[in-house]
């Protein structure tokens, strides 16, 4: 007592044995997962705990909290030590000091009466919803209550922080159930605790799970407590037996009340525990507080502080048993609760804690009754939404099953029950309870088959469905989450030989289970036509514990197998879900809407094979490894609806199938077969094996990425199964089949992410086509797995044509399943593979490719699978020779030489093949038609003179009945006749007769025929071993891998010889004799198809060549119109330009209209350009040391050393003290916001161009860029434009005017250069005539002007003077040269013509600017060339206006001077007078040099300098000597006050430490570069010519030899020095000291600025982006929990510029300026207008560029060269610095709007 707070919990704090760290977090919060540390899968980490272990090189991810959680650190049953943060190293308690009795004795006192008082709260504010759906009103209620008592938990929190000592003490009060009986029972005289009291009692009434035989008791004591209650309640209970006791009010109204009590009555008698029933009794505050935290919805509030308190072992145990207790509650809570979501998070939150640690759910499990609890909480909760099952027989049926379209199915809130029960089954001790308990699992598989055939679907024969429900999401979901998962958790307990007695026990349920649903839906032996569930949880529970029992327990199987008559019937609606698939994708289904396909992709599709069609397949393997196989295989067919379709004959009818579904579903049939007898997947495959299967098979079809391979390997779906992802054998096999492909780009732009390709040796190999077909979720992956084998082999040489799908030997089969086998020799399907042999040759209908290719693969199986004995000796017994068969026996290998002569078929009287004589009555007809009359069908063969018939649907039903007669016990079925509607009348069938078909052949002569058809060569095969014996040595023959289908004939005939010595001669003598077969005379149809295709196609080509020739003759005829219409004599001018070429005027073509011709002033042609405001310039910094994005506190970045900011300060400076005017022509702007012209090269005439712009306005289609803004993209090359730039007529480059060099002087130059600029004041050129030219100009100017911000264009003192337009105007022509120097690396070493070569636009942009800039003339006393070239007579001058100084012509801008020079004088300009102009300029440049270096250097240097100068001064060279002029340039500024600064200010920023001549020159060209390489790069776009390359050393002397300013006596050999450049028009001393005497009076009055101004800075580095960190973490740690400068707060969407380092909110509205968020009011401000922006919550980069925006992709990639957008797999993530360079040269070069296609409007709201 006593002591300050802060003071306390110091005290406390010091007594913490915090070995946990226990820190809880809510939704969305950034924690850790280490899959190497974690023993659970839920455990997790806090970003400190995590950073402060030593994780590195363990697989572990970064997430983002769905339900909240808390930290494990510590945790030493969730996670190992080694992962242990350092805090959280195990201390030993010996090290804490015990807490002193009188440190904490005040708590205990205080804290009962504290929570009691939290918990009178909390009773008060409650009131009863009056209906069972709480108002909106209720809700307010509640939310007023829980912010009342925010600070009371908050006060709560804050203690449990304080550590171990003080959650021990709240742990006791928390738990002592004398504090809760003294304080709450609610005696005493206190009245108000009283009526609190009642209202606590009110609300406990509805907390049991009662059920409706127990409501009359129950309402009848709420009478009771109610009469006394009600008065003090008011209205909140007034109907009192409006508790919750209802619930199963509203569940009984559906109809099925005998249904639904006959299951609850069973249920509740089965509950042995009663207290889940009851309602609750609490005993201590920790009870009462839950269940307070459940009837207000789990506030976030209260969910932290008790999970909070969970590091204190004895609270856990405490909190875990009330949490169990209460768990009944908290589902009806639930499922009433109208924020289900938030609720299900919550409670997950909690329990995921609690039942993650093994201790703990096995303590809980055998004191309270855990999992009886959960399944009967689970069954309760189902059993409110269930309905009548219409599987079968709707009438009659008994099943219930779940209702998809509820919301507890929707919206999943059955989830936290059932995630909580897949938790504790993932504990080897609670899962054994689990499966020993007989109770518990006949109450589990009565919960699973309320899921058995959900979402039934039945097929729409008439019209579409109106209404495409939605409702197989909930029914798939549900199937996995609440079957299939915990079905998964418990496999995994049984791996080992010990555990057999656990399998026995789920199957003996299952079967039962199975047997009960059968009878309720009335099941005999047909399923219902037309409808399909794909929902058959406990066929699938059945499936996979056989597998499992087989695989890993060493169980025999036949012990685990029911008798044949349920596995008929269990095989039932397995092969109704195949054979519906195959319905869906013929489209038979596709009045039911989409849905249906949805449903059809789903249950293949990877999350759900394994739990779905891998074991129904499996199952159906395991029904016909043990059924008849000629049963097995008749009744595939038949449920296919194909069997109409085997028939000899050419034409047949079926009754129900449509012709145009025929071929597809036959197809269909023959593929399951070959997946049903080549899968091995539960067969007897190692876990290795499969996965190698599975990944191949993804690989093949597409080239994937790490991460999406992870996703579409069926994985087990529990992660303690092995194959978690991410474990090394996913890694290492991975390696195995794959290779990596490292991300590249593609030239477009779009970023290709890092992928695995199959090695060439998987293809050659392993390349496997069933276990591609079984996984393709789109029929199209298997078509591109085809086209990439193809590709391969084409590639390797190993075959040119068109493959067939390779032959892949299988693993071997497990002995449990050899009877599978039985199918590939069995009667049936010879029969079948005979038929369609036939049927193929003979050119039937409806056949393809596609079917022999299955045929032959079927017969290729069978001959790999024949039994042992060789089978050339017929010694098969008598018996086996009945009459009625095709066949001798059932072996495949004698069967295949076995010829057929006659066969007798059914046929519609119109069939080619009836012959015009009365057929043949036989007996055997008469049984077939007495047997079955709706099938028209007969197969039948001559045999010793009576005609047998034979039927599949026959012989199915006769071994049917055998099979039925058997089980005598079940004889009254067999009698029962069949008279379902199915039957259709014998009537109603067209007439049909028996014909009698000779046939004469053998499989095997069958096959030596189909080569010869499909080479189209008669005798094409030869058998290969008459030439070489050695191809019958059985071995592997890398020849007959891969080819066609010829390839595959030849393959199956040299292993049907190989197996038996009769084939072998059989094949010899076919190859002897064969002829081709003859076909029936008459053309069949399919002949007639395929000859009108032919003839069709021909057509249609003939068509197509006709409709090109009239195409080409319009246009040509239209050509020559428009031709006509525009210049009647174009021929003649055609040929004039090609015969004088050299004054040849520049042609332009006009990609819209396709005329080519001049510009002219009337109709002048113009390019397409796109002009952009452009900040790049501005980025350039004088450092070479790239600026890092901030990652820290400390880090920070400061745009002060920028070009842009450099010059700004310098206009601003020389603003303060010179007149307005001549300030603005002494620098350039458009550093920042400069306007950049970049053109796709295409031209287009301007009248065009607007009938274009019109036609895109009326266009309705939404483009990506606004036409309103006069945005298109060019005709041509779809290159993005805004604006159209007229070339000037006249010739492309003045080549002609600069032959006539050299005879006049400098000083007859100088003057025409100044009369020329005299002239323009009077004489602009052709403005005067208003021509379609100067109006586009000007037009094309103000598009200019309007492209940048009027902020970038403002400069001068006066707005809107006319001296801004004119800065503006040149400094368009400088950014533009600028920027072409930046893209050349910023020199201009590489020389050669301009990058862009057709696609400058420089020249025509100087005509634009030219004409406007002639608009203003200069006054001719201010130009500055006149003081540039003459001496001024008038020394004072300049000194009559005090205020209106004119810039010292050594302040000014050299280039600025050059550009203001050539835009005035009249163009075209000559050669000559450019020069001239040259020249001049650089005489004012080289003084400028040598002023800053006279300032830079000391005083002593310029002692030095002065002295060694002067001697040279009277030397006749002395005017282009360095050491005369800086002597004489230092001598004049000494006069003022030029160096007085130099002690108190050190201005020289980079000291040399001695200037020795070397530095001195070295310095000197470095100064003059910047300038030689602007004017050379104009030169060469004004005159052409090509730019010279050099070394870099020598840039300086090549430049300038270019330019013409190096002297002509010039040798290289000699040292060389850049004055001997000069050029003096005047007397050069003279000239100098006038310039010098500007600065020194202006020194007098400012001494300080003279310097600065003199010192420019002209060696700029490139514009670069910040340099990034190379791991992601780095900038996401610091910038995730970043708050906002602006708004203070952390924004939702954190964005950083990663131009300027600006950390700024995307989309924010807090930092929302006039409808501008920020983000896009930053890439005005930072990029005028082009803003890039890294989202720290997705690592993508997104671009903005005016008024668009796009994602521009990730420069960070995880290990395996892949994105994470939006960090969902939370991998870590390094910098990819290709992609960062190409994002670095985009921004640098313009050309975002090129290369970047999916732009979008963003409305300012970014």
């Amino acid at each position: 007592g006593g002591e300050p707070w802060v003071g306390f919990v110091q005290a406390v704090r010091a007594y913490d044995p915090a070995t946990l760290c226990g820190l809880v977090w809510t939704a969305n919060f950034v924690a850790y997962r280490c899959r190497t540390c974690g023993i659970s899968p839920c455990m997790s980490l806090c970003a400190e705990c995590f950073h402060q272990g030593e994780h590195a090189g363990h697989d572990y991810n970064m997430f983002r909290s769905q339900a909240g959680g808390a930290c494990d650190c510590g945790d030493g049953n969730v996670m190992r030590e080694a992962g242990f943060c350092k805090r959280h190293r195990i201390k030993s308690s010996s090290e804490v000091p015990s807490v002193p009795k009188d440190l904490l004795i005040m708590s205990e006192l205080v804290l009962p009466q504290f929570i009691f008082c939290l918990i009178q709260y909390l009773r008060e504010g409650y009131s009863e919803p009056v209906l069972d759906l709480p108002t909106e009103k209720d809700v307010q209620k509640v939310m007023k209550v829980l912010q009342t008592l925010e600070p009371h938990i908050s006060f709560l929190e804050d203690l449990t922080k304080m550590g171990g000592a003080m959650r021990s003490v709240l742990t006791q009060v928390l738990t002592n159930q004398q504090f809760y009986k003294d304080l709450s029972s609610g005696g005493g005289e206190n009245a108000c605790a009283k009526k609190s009291h009642e209202k606590y009692l009110m609300a406990l009434k509805g907390s049991g799970l009662t059920f409706p035989e127990d409501k009359l008791a129950c309402a009848v004591q709420e009478q009771g407590a109610g009469a006394s209650t009600s008065a003090v309640q008011g209205c909140a209970g007034a109907t009192p037996a409006s508790g919750q006791g209802d619930s199963s009010d509203e569940e009984d109204q559906d109809g099925s009340q005998g249904v639904g009590k006959r299951k609850r009555v069973k249920l509740s008698s089965s509950t042995k525990d009663q207290s889940i029933m009851d309602v609750l009794k609490h005993k201590c505050f920790l009870e009462e507080l839950l269940f307070w935290t459940i009837k207000y919805e789990f506030p976030q509030k209260m969910v932290t502080f008790l999970l909070n308190m969970l590091p204190d072992q004895d609270y856990k145990i405490a909190f875990t048993k009330t949490f169990v207790q209460h768990y009944a509650f908290i589902m009806k809570t639930l499922k009433k609760s109208h924020e289900s979501d938030t609720m299900s998070n919550r409670i997950v939150h909690i329990s995921v804690q609690l039942f993650s640690n093994e201790e703990l759910a096995r303590q809980v499990t055998e004191e309270c009754q855990l999992l009886d609890i959960m399944v009967t909480v689970l069954l309760y909760m189902m059993e409110s939404c269930l309905i009548k099952s219409e599987l079968q027989d709707e009438e009659n049926s008994l099943h219930v099953v779940v209702n998809c379209g509820e919301a507890l199915l929707k919206n999943n809130t059955y989830w936290p029950l059932v995630s909580d029960f897949i938790n504790i089954l993932s504990h080897q001790s609670v899962a054994k309870k689990f499966l020993e308990d007989h109770r518990l699992l006949v109450m589990w598989m009565n919960f699973v088959s309320f899921f058995q055939g959900m979402n039934l679907n039945k097929r729409e024969l008439n019209e579409h469905v109106e209404f495409e429900s939605q409702t197989y999401y909930a029914a798939f979901a549900a199937e996995l989450e609440a079957c299939a998962q915990p079905m998964w958790g418990l496999l995994s307990h049984c791996k080992v030989r010990e555990t057999q007695e656990y399998t026995r026990n789920v199957v003996r349920y299952c079967l039962e289970a199975l047997q009960d649903w059968f009878d309720a839906i009335n099941f005999v032996d047909e399923p219902t036509p037309n409808q399909v569930t794909f929902h058959l949880p406990l066929h699938r529970y059945y499936a996979m514990f056989l597998s499992k029992a087989v695989k890993c327990q060493e169980v025999d199987l036949d012990s685990l197998l029911p008798d044949q008559e349920m596995l008929m019937k269990l095989m039932v609606h397995p092969l109704q879900i195949q054979a519906s698939l195959s319905e869906i994708h013929s489209n038979m289904w596709v009045r039911n809407g989409l849905q249906i396909k949805g449903q059809a992709m789903t249950y293949v599709q990877s999350h759900f094979c394994n739990s779905m069609i891998d074991p129904d397949i499996y199952l159906l393997q395991v029904c016909a490894s043990r059924l008849d196989p000629d049963y097995f295989i008749s009744s595939v067919f038949e449920r296919f609806k194909v069997v109409d379709l085997l028939t000899m004959a050419s034409q047949h009818q079926n009754t129900v199938l449509d012709a145009e579904h025929e071929r597809s579903m036959l197809e269909g049939a023959l593929t399951f077969l070959v997946i049903l007898l080549s899968l091995r997947l539960h067969l007897g495959m190692t876990d290795d094996e499969i996965l190698r299967a599975e990944m191949v098979a993804q690989l093949c079809m597409n080239d994937r990425t790490h991460s999406s391979l992870l996703d579409l390997i069926p994985e087990n779906p529990n992660p303690k199964s092995g194959i978690a992802p991410g474990s090394l054998s996913f890694e290492s096999m991975l390696s195995a089949v794959a290779d990596f492909k490292a991300p590249v780009f593609e030239p477009g732009g779009s970023m290709q992410q890092g992928m695995y390709t199959p090695k060439a040796e998987v293809w050659d190999k392993e390349f496997d086509p069933v276990m591609v077909i079984l996984r393709t979720v789109y029929r199209r992956d298997v078509q591109s797995a085809m086209d990439r084998y193809t590709a391969f082999l084409k590639q390797s040489g190993k075959f040119h044509g068109n493959p067939w799908p390779p032959y892949k030997k299988r693993t071997h089969l497990h002995p449990s399943y050899k009877g599978l086998l039985r199918l590939l020799h069995c009667k049936t399907l010879h029969i079948v593979l005979f038929t369609l042999l036939y049927k193929i040759l003979m050119d039937h209908q409806n056949l393809s490719e596609h079917v022999l290719c299955m045929v032959l693969y079927l017969i290729e199986l069978g001959l790999e699978n024949s039994s042992e004995q060789d089978s050339d000796e017929d010694s098969v017994g008598g018996q086996e020779r009945c009459h009625d068969s095709w066949f001798p026996g059932n072996n495949l290998v004698s069967n295949m030489r076995h010829f057929i002569n006659y066969v007798r078929v059914r046929v519609p009287e119109t069939a080619p093949e009836v012959k015009r004589e009365p057929p043949a009555s036989t007996s055997a007809d008469g049984f077939a038609a007495s047997q079955n009359p709706r099938r028209p069908k007969g197969l039948q063969r001559e045999n010793s003179g009576t005609a047998q018939v034979f039927s599949l649907v026959a012989e199915r039903r006769k071994k049917f009945q055998e099979i039925i007669n058997r089980n005598t016990s079940e004889a009254s079925q067999s009698v029962r006749p069949k008279t379902s509607m199915k039957w259709s009348a014998p009537g109603t069938t067209p007439q049909l007769t028996n014909a009698i078909l000779e046939v004469k052949e053998s499989i095997l002569s069958l096959l030596v025929k189909l080569h010869h058809k499909l080479s189209g060569k008669q005798n094409s095969y030869y058998p290969p071993w008459l030439d070489d014996m050695e191809t019958l040595i059985p071995q592997e023959n890398p020849k007959y891998f891969h080819g066609d289908g010829m390839t595959a004939v030849e393959r199956i005939l040299l292993k049907a010889a190989l197996q038996s010595r009769l084939n072998k001669h059989v094949i010899e003598e076919i190859c002897r004799k064969v002829t081709p077969p003859v076909p029936p005379k008459k053309i069949s149809p399919t002949e007639k198809k395929t000859l009108d295709k032919e003839e069709r196609r021909q057509k249609a080509r003939e068509r197509q060549q006709k409709l090109l020739a009239e195409f080409a003759s319009r246009q040509k005829s239209f050509m020559e119109t428009a031709m006509d219409v525009e210049s009647p004599d174009v021929d003649i001018a055609m040929e004039i330009t090609t015969s004088e070429q050299h004054v040849s005027e520049a042609m332009y073509d006009c990609v819209i209209c396709g005329q080519s011709g001049p510009s002219t002033e009337d109709r002048p042609a113009g390019l397409v350009v796109l002009l952009q405001a452009s900040s790049v310039l501005g980025q350039c910094r004088n450092s070479t040391e790239p600026k890092k994005l901030p990652t820290s506190e400390k880090e920070q970045i400061y745009a002060r050393d920028t070009c842009a900011a450099v010059y700004e300060e310098r206009l601003a400076t020389l603003q303060k003290f010179f007149k307005d005017s001549s300030c603005l022509q002494s620098v350039s702007i458009g550093w920042e916001g400069g306007v950049y012209v970049q053109t796709c090269g295409h031209t287009l005439h301007i009248d065009c161009h607007k009938s274009y712009m019109e036609s895109l306005r009326n266009d309705q289609v939404l483009q990506g860029f606004s036409v309103e803004k006069g945005e298109f993209t060019c005709p041509l090359c779809r290159q993005f434009a805004n604006s159209v730039l007229p070339c000037y007529p006249g010739n492309n480059v003045e080549r002609t005017l600069w032959q006539c060099h050299g005879n006049k002087t400098m000083q007859d130059l100088i003057k025409e250069v100044e009369e020329l600029q005299e002239q323009l004041g009077t004489f602009p050129v052709s403005i005067s005539s208003e021509t379609n030219l100067s109006k586009e100009m000007e037009s094309v100017m103000k598009d200019i002007k309007s492209t940048t911000q009027k902020k970038y264009t403002d400069y001068s003192k006066t707005p809107g003077s006319p001296d801004n337009d004119f800065l503006f105007m040149y400094s368009v022509a400088r950014t533009n040269l600028e920027l072409e120097l930046v893209h050349r690396g910023g020199n201009l070493c590489q020389g050669g013509a301009s990058t862009a070569g057709k696609r400058s636009c420089l020249h025509q942009l100087f005509h634009v600017l030219a004409m406007h800039m002639r608009l203003y003339s200069i006054d001719s006393a201010y130009n500055p060339w006149k003081k540039l070239t003459q001496l001024m007579e008038d020394k004072n001058l300049q000194m009559c206006g005090e205020d209106q100084l004119e810039v010292p012509v050594l302040y000014r801008d050299v280039l600025s001077l050059l550009l203001i020079q050539i835009l005035t004088m009249p163009q075209p300009l000559h050669k000559e007078h450019f020069t001239c102009i040259i020249k001049v300029l650089f005489t004012l440049l080289y003084i400028q040099a040598l002023v800053a270096l006279s300032v830079k250097g000391s005083a002593d240097d310029r002692t030095a300098w002065m002295n060694s100068g002067a001697l040279k001064k009277n030397m006749s060279n002395a005017k282009t000597s360095r050491e005369a002029l800086v002597s004489h340039v230092i001598s004049e500024l000494s006069r003022g006050k030029v160096y007085d600064q130099e002690d108190t200010e050190d201005l020289s920023m980079d000291r040399h430490g001695t200037w020795c001549p070397h530095s001195i020159e070295t310095y000197l060209q470095q100064f003059c570069l910047p300038f030689l390489r602007i004017t050379s790069l104009l030169q060469h776009h004004l005159f052409g010519g090509e730019l010279p390359s050099c070394q870099e050393d020598e840039e300086f002397t090549v430049l300038a030899n270019c330019l013409g300013l190096l002297p002509s006596s010039f040798q290289s050999s000699h040292q060389f020095s850049s004055a001997s450049c000069l050029d003096w028009p005047v007397p050069a001393f003279d000239i100098i000291s006038q310039w010098c005497s500007e600065l020194v009076s202006f020194a007098d009055k400012h001494p300080k600025q003279v310097k600065i101004l003199v010192l420019q800075e002209s060696k700029w580095d490139l514009p670069r982006l910040l340099q990034l960190p190379e791991n992601y973490n780095t900038i996401f740690q610091h910038y995730h929990r970043k708050s906002c400068s602006v708004c203070t707060k952390v924004p939702k969407d954190p964005a950083v510029c990663l131009v300027c380092g600006t950390f700024v909110c995307l989309k924010g509205l807090c930092c929302k300026q006039q409808s501008y968020c920020e983000c896009v009011l930053h890439s005005q401000n930072c990029g005028a207008g082009t803003g890039i922006f890294l989202l720290i919550n997705a690592s993508v980069i997104i671009i903005i560029r005016g008024h668009r925006f796009c994602l521009w992709g990730s420069v960070y990639l995880d290990a395996h060269g892949e994105e994470d957008r939006d960090l969902r797999r939370g991998k870590p993530l390094y910098i990819c610095k290709e992609r960062y360079k190409v994002l670095e040269q985009q921004w640098i070069s313009h050309t975002f709007d090129h290369i970047n296609k999916r732009w979008g409007p963003h409305y300012n709201g970014l």
